[in-house]
C-alpha cells in the first residue's frame, strides 16, 4: 500500500506544479482615446520578449474587454492592433508575486490624429489647444541671446506685434500680459514684452481672461479680456537681470530708460524709470493709457453718472493718442511673493508719471442736413499736462483646502492742467459764411480715486458645488476750476456779419462719487455634465455734481454767480440683481445659457431748487455660448450677449453748459431704454507637421429701440440736440477678421493671407428727418515672413482697402474711395556683430467729393547697431526716424450725419545716437527632462 500512496502523492505534486506554472494571465479593455467608444474585435497578441514568437492570441469583446489565461511565468510583449489605429506595444512580466497583469483601459489613437499631434524627433510641438487656451511651446521657436519676449511673440502663428509693441492676436488687441499668471506692473503689457528675456520663457498662453468669480465657478459671466500669460522656466527664476539705454539726437530730442529685475524662487522685484520727448511715452505702447483715469462712474445696471465728458472744461485725462509732441517721465516698482507653501501671496505695484503734450490740430467736417450741407473748419492748439501716482496691491490667502480669500486695493492721485484754443469757421453749401467762433478754455484739476474689493470662494463637499462672494467699494473725487473766454460771430445769408456774442466766465466743477457693490454666487451640479450658477447682487451708489459759473463784476473779479449755467445735483441709486446661468459640459462640448435681471431705483435731487426726480427700471442681460474643441489644435466657439442700456443722466436731464454756444443740449424725460443683441464667432485650427493655421473671428450687433440724436439746426448754424428713441430702425455693426498662414514648401518663408471688414449702419434725426449713414471698410492683406537666427528677420505685408460712406440725406455726395496700406520690417545681421534694422509704412487714401486731395505718406525708420562683448550685451545704435520727413498725423471717419478729416502735429524726422546695456545673471542650464 505504501508504494501506490507514494506514487499518488508524486502525481498530485506534479499536477499542482504544472497547474501553478500555467496559472498566469493578462486582462484589460480597449477604447478610442477621444470618444471612449469600445473597439470590438481588437487583436490582442502576447509575444515572447526574447524572440517575439507568438505565445497566445485573442480578440476584444463587445465591451472592449479582453482576457488571456494559462500563460507561463516569464517576460512577454503585449501588442494591441486595430485597423487605422496606431499599434499599442508594452513589455510586461509574470511571476509568482504578480500572476495577473491588468492593463486597465488601453486608449488607442487614430494614426491620422497621431500624425497631427506627434512630436517629431528633435523638434517640439509648436502649439496645443487646452480648453479655451492656446499654448505655444517656446522651445519650438528660435530665441536669440538677449532677445526679449516681444521677439518670441513675433514668431507665434496668429500673433502680430507692431513697431510700437502693440500686440494683436487673431485680429483682437491683447490688453493684458501676465507672468506666471500674476500681474506685472498691472496695466502695461510692454513692461513684460520689452524687458523679460526670451530665453527665460517656457510657455506662452493665449486666452480670454474671465473675471475671478467666473474663473472659479467655471461658468462664463460675459467679462473677457484678451490675455497672454508668460510661463517662465523653473531654472530661470533665480538671479537678476535688467537693461539700460540712453540716447540723444538733433533738435533736442532725447530718451532714456532703465529697468532692474531680481527673481529669487517665488519672489520677484522689479523697478524701472523712463524719460523721453520722442513719442516714446514709456517702455511701450500701452503707456499712452497708463496715465489715464476715467472720470465716469457707473453703478452697475444703472444710469451713468459722469463727473465730466460733457464739457470742454473737463480735466486732461493723460491719454496720448499720437497727436502732438509729448514729454513723458515715468517710473515704478513691483513686488510679488508667495510663502508658507503658497498659502499666502501678495502682488504690489507703485507707478508714478507725468506727461506734457503740446500740438496743433485741424479738423474738416461735413454736416449733412435735409436742405443742404454745412462745412466746418476748426484749428486747435493745445498744451496739456498731467501728473499721476498709483499704488495697488493684491493679497491672496488660502484659508484651507477648500476656500480662498482675495483682497484687492488701489489708490490714485492725479493733478492736471490744460489750455486749449479753438478757431472755427462754418460755411453754407454755397460757400457763404455761416458762423465763426474763437474760444479759449483753461483748467486745473485734482482727482482722488480709491477702490477696494474682496473675493471669497468656497468649494463644498459635493463635487462641483461652490459658493463665492464678491464685495467692492469705490470712491472718486474730481475738483477742477478754469476759465472760458469765447467770441461767437453769426452771418446773414449774404455772408455779412449779423451779431456777436461774448462770454467771459470763471468755472468750478466738483464731482464726488462713492459706490458699494456685491455679488453672491452659488453653483450646483445637477448631473455629471449639467450645472447651474445662481447669483444675487446688491449695489448702492451716491454722487454729487456741483458746477458753478461766475461772471465778472465791476470790480474785475469773477464773483457774480450765473444761475443759468450753475447747478448742484445729488444722485442716489440702488440696484438688485439676480440671475441663473446653466452650464453643460460633456466630451468636447461646453454650453452656457441663462439670464440676469437688474432692478434699479434712481433718485436725483436738485439742491438749488429742491426738485426731486425719480426713475425705476429693469435691465435684462441674457447670454448663451457654445464651444467645441475638435482636438488640441482646433476649436470653435459662438457667443451671444444681450443687455439693456438705460439713458444717461445728461440725456434725461442734462447739466446745462455754455462752453460751446453753437451746440446746445436739451433733455428728454420720456426716453426709454434700448436693447442690444451681440453675437461673436471664433474658429482656430493649427496643423503641427505642416505648420498651417486658420483662424477667424466675427461679430454682429443690433440695437432695438436705440437712443439717437435729434438735431435741429437753424438758419444761423446753431444746433440743438435732444435724444429720442428710434422705433422702426435698428442700428447695426458687422465685423469679420480671418487669416490663413503656412510655410511655403521648399523655402524658409511663411505666407499669411488675411481679410477684415467692418460694416456700420447709424441713424439719427436731422431737423426731424430720419438720416441713415452707412460706413463700410474692406481690407484684404498678404504677408510674408522669414526668420533665420543671426541671419535675417523679415516681415512684409500689403493690402488694398475700400471705404464707403453714404448719407441718405445727401446721396448725391460720393465719399467712397480706395486706399493702400503696406508695411516692411527688415533686420540683417552683418559680420563683426553689426545689425541693420529698417521698417517702413506706406499709406494712401484717394480723394473724395468732400476731401479734394489724395493722401500719401511713407514713414521710413532705420537703425544701425554695433554689439560688443561676448553675449552682445553692450550696443551702440544710430537711429534715423522718419527719414523722408512725411510723418503727418491723419485720419478720416464717418459717424451719424458727420464726415470728418483730421490732421495734427506729430513727431517728424530726427537722428539719435544711443547706448544700451543688457544685464543678465539668471540661473542657467537646460531644464531637466
Amino acid at each position: 500500500m505504501k508504494l501506490p500512496i507514494f506514487a499518488l502523492l508524486i502525481v498530485l505534486l506534479c499536477s499542482s506544479t504544472l497547474f501553478a506554472q500555467n496559472n498566469y494571465s493578462v486582462k484589460g479593455s480597449v477604447m478610442d482615446t477621444t470618444s471612449g467608444i469600445a473597439l470590438l474585435n481588437t487583436s490582442i497578441t502576447v509575444l515572447n520578449s526574447k524572440d517575439s514568437t507568438l505565445i497566445k492570441f485573442a480578440r476584444a469583446g463587445a465591451s472592449g474587454a479582453f482576457s488571456i489565461n494559462n500563460l507561463k511565468e516569464g517576460s512577454f510583449i503585449l501588442m494591441v492592433t486595430y485597423p487605422d489605429y496606431a499599434d499599442y506595444v508594452e513589455q510586461f512580466s509574470l511571476n509568482t508575486t504578480k500572476p495577473v497583469m491588468d492593463f486597465g483601459k488601453i486608449k488607442m489613437i487614430l494614426k491620422a490624429r497621431l500624425l497631427e499631434e506627434v512630436i517629431v524627433k528633435g523638434t517640439a510641438a509648436q502649439m496645443t489647444i487646452k480648453g479655451d487656451t492656446t499654448e505655444f511651446n517656446a522651445a519650438a521657436f528660435t530665441i536669440e541671446a538677449n532677445s526679449k519676449v516681444e521677439d518670441l511673440l513675433k514668431q507665434l502663428p496668429g500673433i502680430q506685434v507692431d513697431k510700437d509693441g502693440k500686440i494683436t492676436a487673431h485680429g483682437q488687441a491683447v490688453n493684458k500680459v501676465l507672468v506666471d499668471g500674476e500681474e506685472f506692473f498691472g496695466d502695461d503689457p510692454t513692461l513684460v514684452t520689452k524687458n523679460i528675456r526670451g530665453d527665460m520663457v517656457d510657455k506662452v498662453q493665449l486666452y480670454d481672461k474671465k473675471s475671478d468669480q467666473a474663473t472659479f465657478t467655471g461658468i462664463d459671466d460675459g467679462e473677457r479680456t484678451k490675455t497672454i500669460n508668460i510661463k517662465l522656466k523653473e531654472d530661470k527664476k533665480q538671479g537678476y537681470f535688467g537693461k539700460a539705454d540712453a540716447g540723444a539726437g538733433n533738435d533736442e530730442f532725447y530718451q532714456g530708460q532703465a529697468m532692474f529685475n531680481a527673481f529669487k524662487g517665488k519672489k520677484k522685484f522689479s523697478t524701472y524709470g523712463t524719460i523721453a520727448n520722442t513719442a516714446k511715452t514709456g517702455l511701450g505702447w500701452e503707456d499712452n493709457n497708463k496715465y489715464a483715469t476715467s472720470n465716469v462712474q457707473v453703478v452697475e445696471g444703472g444710469i451713468m453718472i459722469s463727473g465730466g465728458g460733457d464739457s470742454d472744461l473737463d480735466s486732461y485725462n493723460g491719454r496720448f493718442n499720437g497727436e502732438g509732441i509729448p514729454l513723458t517721465r515715468s517710473g515704478g516698482m513691483h513686488y510679488d511673493t508667495k510663502w508658507k507653501e503658497d498659502k499666502y501671496s501678495i502682488n504690489m505695484n507703485y507707478k508714478v508719471g507725468s506727461i506734457n503734450v503740446t500740438g496743433d490740430k485741424n479738423s474738416l467736417n461735413q454736416n449733412n442736413l435735409p436742405t443742404g450741407i454745412i462745412n466746418t473748419n476748426t484749428d486747435q492748439t493745445t498744451d496739456n499736462y498731467m501728473f499721476r501716482q498709483k499704488l495697488d496691491a493684491t493679497f491672496l490667502v488660502k484659508l484651507d483646502t477648500t476656500s480662498d480669500l482675495k483682497i484687492m486695493l488701489d489708490g490714485t492721485l492725479k493733478n492736471s492742467e490744460s489750455n486749449s484754443n479753438y478757431f472755427t469757421s462754418s460755411l453754407r453749401g454755397n460757400g457763404v459764411s455761416l458762423n465763426g467762433s474763437r474760444r479759449n478754455l483753461s483748467n486745473n484739476g485734482d482727482q482722488k480715486i480709491f477702490n477696494a474689493s474682496a473675493l471669497w470662494t468656497k468649494k463644498l463637499k459635493k463635487k462641483g458645488r461652490t459658493i463665492s462672494l464678491t464685495l467692492g467699494q469705490k470712491f472718486d473725487e474730481d475738483d477742477a476750476s478754469g476759465f472760458l473766454n469765447s467770441e461767437n460771430s453769426f452771418y446773414n445769408t449774404q455772408g455779412m456779419l449779423d451779431s456777436i456774442r461774448l462770454i467771459d466766465q470763471y468755472k468750478t466743477n466738483l464731482t464726488r462719487s462713492s459706490g458699494f457693490n456685491s455679488n453672491l454666487a452659488y453653483t450646483e451640479p445637477l448631473s455629471k455634465t449639467f450645472s447651474v450658477i445662481l447669483n444675487y447682487g446688491l449695489n448702492l451708489g451716491k454722487s454729487i455734481a456741483e458746477r458753478e459759473s461766475f461772471n465778472k463784476s465791476g470790480t474785475g473779479r469773477y464773483d457774480l454767480l450765473d444761475r443759468e449755467f450753475s447747478n448742484d445735483y445729488e444722485l442716489d441709486q440702488t440696484s438688485n440683481q439676480a440671475g441663473a446661468i446653466f452650464n453643460y459640459r460633456k466630451d468636447k462640448n461646453v454650453i452656457n445659457f441663462g439670464t440676469r435681471v437688474n432692478a434699479v431705483d434712481f433718485k436725483q435731487t436738485d439742491r438749488y431748487t429742491g426738485n426731486v426726480y425719480k426713475r425705476d427700471f429693469l435691465n435684462w442681460l441674457p447670454q448663451a455660448s457654445f464651444r467645441h474643441n475638435f482636438s488640441k489644435q482646433k476649436s470653435f466657439e459662438i457667443r451671444y450677449n444681450g443687455n439693456t442700456t438705460q439713458p444717461t443722466l445728461n440725456q434725461i436731464q442734462p447739466i446745462r453748459i455754455n462752453t460751446d454756444p453753437l451746440n446746445i443740449t436739451l433733455g428728454n424725460p420720456d426716453l426709454k431704454p434700448s436693447f442690444r443683441s451681440g453675437f461673436n464667432l471664433y474658429y482656430h485650427s493649427y496643423k503641427v507637421l505642416s505648420d498651417k493655421s486658420i483662424y477667424f473671428s466675427g461679430s454682429y450687433s443690433t440695437t432695438h429701440n436705440a437712443i439717437v440724436n435729434n438735431t435741429i439746426t437753424d438758419a444761423a448754424g446753431k444746433s440743438t440736440f435732444q435724444s429720442v428713441n428710434l422705433a422702426d430702425k435698428n442700428p447695426a455693426n458687422l465685423s469679420f477678421y480671418g487669416g490663413y498662414g503656412q510655410k511655403i514648401p521648399g523655402t524658409e518663408l511663411r505666407l499669411g493671407i488675411n481679410f477684415s471688414t467692418n460694416a456700420n449702419t447709424y441713424f439719427n434725426m436731422i431737423n426731424n428727418v430720419l438720416n441713415e449713414t452707412r460706413s463700410n471698410n474692406y481690407s484684404p492683406r498678404l504677408s510674408l515672413q522669414r526668420y533665420k537666427q543671426k541671419k535675417i528677420e523679415l516681415f512684409f505685408d500689403i493690402g488694398p482697402e475700400y471705404i464707403t460712406n453714404e448719407s441718405s440725406l445727401q446721396k448725391q455726395i460720393n465719399n467712397d474711395g480706395w486706399g493702400v496700406n503696406s508695411g516692411l520690417s527688415l533686420s540683417l545681421y552683418l559680420p563683426n556683430k553689426i545689425k541693420i534694422q529698417s521698417n517702413a509704412n506706406y499709406r494712401y487714401q484717394e480723394k473724395t467729393q468732400t476731401f479734394a486731395e489724395d493722401f500719401n505718406r511713407l514713414i521710413w525708420n532705420t537703425t544701425l547697431t554695433k554689439s560688443f562683448m561676448k553675449e552682445e550685451s553692450l550696443k551702440l545704435s544710430l537711429t534715423g526716424n522718419d527719414l523722408l520727413n512725411q510723418n503727418i498725423g491723419f485720419n478720416r471717419m464717418a459717424t451719424s450725419n458727420m464726415i470728418s478729416q483730421n490732421s495734427y502735429t506729430t513727431i517728424k524726422r530726427y537722428f539719435m545716437l544711443s547706448l544700451s546695456y543688457d544685464l543678465n545673471h539668471m540661473g542657467g542650464g537646460q531644464p531637466k527632462k
